[in-house]
């Protein structure tokens, strides 16, 4: 797939000061690792016409420090992942740990379906 050419809008998205046009993302793993992003840190019911999409895993800050809410976190993502990017990762696995007052610790392990490539994830979400 070296010589494949992949081509998408950069996330977060923002312009490119040579060229004046939206920045391009070319790197096939940085883009997934963008959409997996996209889908922990968007809150369902935020985007329009997609209602179901999204973790919310922002909300699990505010919940008590405990191995109920870090076993929430992790079936809420490994759910919303498997959901929202199916056709495009197979998720192994997803560990999440509060680990200090205000702060989730979520690890994320895929395989890039296009690949066969495992990958790591590690998502730190504070206030």
């Amino acid at each position: 797939m070296a010589d494949d050419i992949f081509q998408a809008i950069h996330y977060p998205i923002a312009i490119s000061a040579s060229s004046g046009r939206l920045r391009q993302e070319t790197d096939y793993a940085a883009y997934i690792r963008q959409l997996i992003r996209q889908v922990l840190l968007t809150a369902p019911g935020e985007r329009i016409n997609r209602p179901e999409f999204g973790a919310g895993v922002r909300r699990l800050v505010f919940a008590p420090l405990s191995t109920a809410s870090a076993s929430l976190a992790q079936t809420t993502v490994f759910q919303a992942l498997n959901a929202q990017l199916d056709s495009l990762i197979r998720v192994e696995d997803v560990q999440a740990a509060a680990t200090e007052p205000g702060r989730l610790d979520i690890t994320v392990t895929y395989i890039l379906r296009a690949r066969g490539e495992r990958q790591f994830l590690n998502v730190e979400v504070a206030l």
